[in-house]
């Protein structure tokens, strides 16, 4: 059973990333705000959750949040801060965004910037404990996800519409077949899948 708050009669803002551990593409972030006694049948982590039900879940969450908002940092930037802040920064993107200022954040994970103005609490694993920050890993998962499939149709050889720029068998092979195209993360150290060797990050 999911928290729905942390601190009782505060508006939280629940926030998380998705892409983080990708070779491929922009990592996203999202910031949901859900009314306090929020309850959603099958709301969990995203990585809990089957592909379906993520698509299933997102519009519901979007309709029935009392804000939300989605957004993204491209490879300039990840390989300008790493790729750890450069999540942080697509969080607080997010959270400007929002439609309504919230009082405090929930953050996913263990590092975070203090975003000006409004507190914070790191909560590793917490997209699996409060409702707010399993609806911003959905709804960053989703989005990203859609952009994934977009940039497939540019570059169907690494089968993004599949792997969505994470270092499968297959997203390896086609690398070391096609080489790197401009969406790839060159600061992360690839080594060609052979001989049972992997991709690593630096």
């Amino acid at each position: 059973m999911l928290l729905s708050y942390h601190a009782a009669g505060k508006l939280e803002a629940g926030c998380d990333e998705a892409g983080r551990g990708c070779l491929a593409g922009p990592v996203f972030a999202a910031a949901v705000i859900l009314p306090e006694r929020y309850e959603l049948p099958w709301l969990n982590d995203s990585k809990q959750l089957s592909e379906t039900q993520r698509e299933q879940l997102r519009p519901l969450i979007e309709k029935q949040a009392l804000a939300w908002a989605v957004a993204q940092v491209d490879l300039p930037d990840i390989e300008h801060l790493n790729i750890l802040w450069a999540a942080v920064k697509a969080m607080h993107l997010a959270v400007k965004s929002l439609s309504t200022q919230p009082e405090f954040l929930l953050i996913d994970g263990n590092r975070f910037k203090p975003y000006p103005g409004i507190p914070h609490q790191c909560i590793v694993g917490g997209d699996g404990k409060y409702a707010a920050i399993a609806a911003a890993s959905i709804l960053a998962k989703t989005h990203r996800d859609a952009y994934m499939l977009q940039l497939h149709d540019q570059y169907p050889q690494y089968n993004w519409h599949d792997n969505k720029g994470y270092g499968t068998l297959a997203h390896r092979s086609a690398i070391a077949e096609h080489g790197l195209s401009p969406y790839h993360r060159r600061g992360f150290k690839m080594s060609v899948p052979e001989q049972g060797k992997l991709f690593r990050e630096k």
